[in-house]
């Protein structure tokens, strides 16, 4: 077999590489956010230990010792390809220093050791039942995809949107190598969000192929074509927003930066988001191995109503992106949250309490109530602090970043709760069969 068919067939090594990859750069990102700065020798500490626990993890739940750990660690190493350029980028544009040579190479002994060291330490693997590795994969896709729209969240709310003026270039650089040194303020948000999405997208792309290689549903291999497509039309929505057109000028004449698309980016990033959180739900191993719906009375109710939740949340994404970008629609947006709040309200307490039998009903309806109840007393505070604290031709205060960044994250996830019910609510119930009406003989007789 070719290797790298084989290689797509390893949910395994897939989950674990992009899931050490993934934390990866979460820690990185977080560690070098202008606040913050973490003293470079740390960053660096933390990121060891994340290779050294993906090497774990693969010694533990892979069955080839230390080699599980090594290929996790190269594996990791290739991905991060996707931002080491930016170490190995001099003044000029796209000229690559010398030292390259060794930090590439460099990359991936220390990664491979780093992760084979882990392996070993786990020592031999555990003994459980099989796990599903696929639906794992699809996880780590979905986890990476909800840090992609926070990113997204601190972009809007910095209003750094336009800190680059072009693309896929930045400042004429290649996106890839652009410097970290010039990485700072708004220009360090806006490239992160782009180097994060690029992240994604190779994430979607390997998950599509690998459902292909692996999953008999067909069903399945299109919807998994479906998201890259979708993450596709996504990253160049996300380019147009900055120049209105297919350009590589950095000049602001050849440009005409569209805030249309900066809100239909925004709520199809929160819909892809919802979409990847339906794709590790068809692929768990409780969806794949769960008996056929039994029918309960009230199941068309729940049906209808978790399908009027889900189009109720998509209509108030869109009012909110419009809110958060042209500050316009506040009545409405609250009028709506009013009519989400009830509907989750009313779908979260049907689910955990009416399907005791079902336990994944009852799990999914008090997270939705949660979340919701969460949903609003941020949307209080992000109310409060933008009315409080936002300052005309002035920086956004730390306060309305935070509470603004939450409540627009915590509506992603409100989305992606619903999702998951409404598909649960599809998979586990069925409708249930309308008694005949019996006639009596001579009734039957005169007909």
């Amino acid at each position: 077999m070719n290797p790298f068919l084989k290689f797509l067939e390893r949910g395994d090594l897939l989950t674990l590489g992009f899931g050490t990859t993934v934390a990866m750069w979460v820690v990185g990102y977080v560690g070098r956010i202008p606040p913050v700065i973490v003293p470079s020798a740390v960053l660096l500490l933390l990121l060891c230990l994340c290779l050294l626990a993906g090497g774990y993890l693969a010694g533990r739940y892979m069955s080839l010792g230390w080699r599980g750990g090594l290929y996790t660690g190269l594996l990791a190493s290739t991905l991060n390809l996707l931002i080491l350029g930016s170490l190995l980028t001099g003044d000029e544009p796209n000229r690559i220093v010398p030292s390259a040579l060794i930090w590439i190479p460099g990359s991936y002994l220390v990664s491979g050791v780093l992760a084979a060291a882990g392996a070993a330490l786990a020592g031999s693997p555990v003994r459980i039942q099989p796990i599903h590795w696929t639906s794992l994969f699809a996880r780590v896709a979905a986890l990476a995809t909800f840090f992609l729209i926070f990113i997204g969240g601190l972009v809007t709310s910095h209003e750094a949107g336009l800190a680059v003026v072009d693309w896929p270039n930045s400042f004429g650089y290649n996106m890839f190598l652009y410097p970290l040194s010039r990485m700072t303020g708004g220009i360090y948000y806006e490239h992160a969000h782009r180097l994060f999405g690029s992240l994604v997208g190779l994430t979607t792309v390997v998950l599509a192929l690998h459902l292909w290689r692996t999953d008999v549903r067909r069903w399945v291999k299109w919807l998994g074509l479906v998201c890259v497509v979708l993450v596709v039309i996504q990253g160049v929505l996300g380019g147009l927003r900055v120049t209105g057109t297919f350009t590589l000028s950095v000049s602001p004449e050849d440009t005409s930066p569209s805030i249309q698309l900066a809100i239909l980016h925004g709520v199809l990033g929160q819909i892809f988001f919802a979409l990847m959180i339906a794709m590790a739900v068809f692929t768990s191993a409780s969806w794949i191995q769960a008996y056929p719906p039994k029918p309960y009375p009230s199941t068309n109710a729940d049906r209808s109503l978790t399908i009027a939740l889900t189009i109720a949340l998509i209509l108030q994404l869109v009012l909110g992106a419009i809110l958060r970008h042209i500050a316009h629609g506040l009545l409405i947006h609250i009028s709506v949250a009013a009519v989400v709040t009830a509907l989750a309200i009313i779908a979260g307490v049907r689910a955990w309490g009416l399907y005791p039998e079902e336990p994944m009903l009852p799990r999914l309806g008090l997270t939705l109530l949660k979340v919701i109840a969460l949903q609003l007393i941020l949307g209080l505070c992000a109310l409060a602090a933008t009315g409080m604290t936002q300052i005309p031709d002035q920086p956004p205060h730390a306060t309305d970043v935070i509470f603004t960044t939450a409540h627009q994250v915590t509506g992603a996830l409100l989305l992606a709760v619903t999702v998951a019910l409404m598909l649960w609510t599809w998979r586990l119930l069925a409708p249930q069969a309308e008694p005949r009406s019996q006639s009596s003989p001579g009734e039957a007789h005169v007909r």
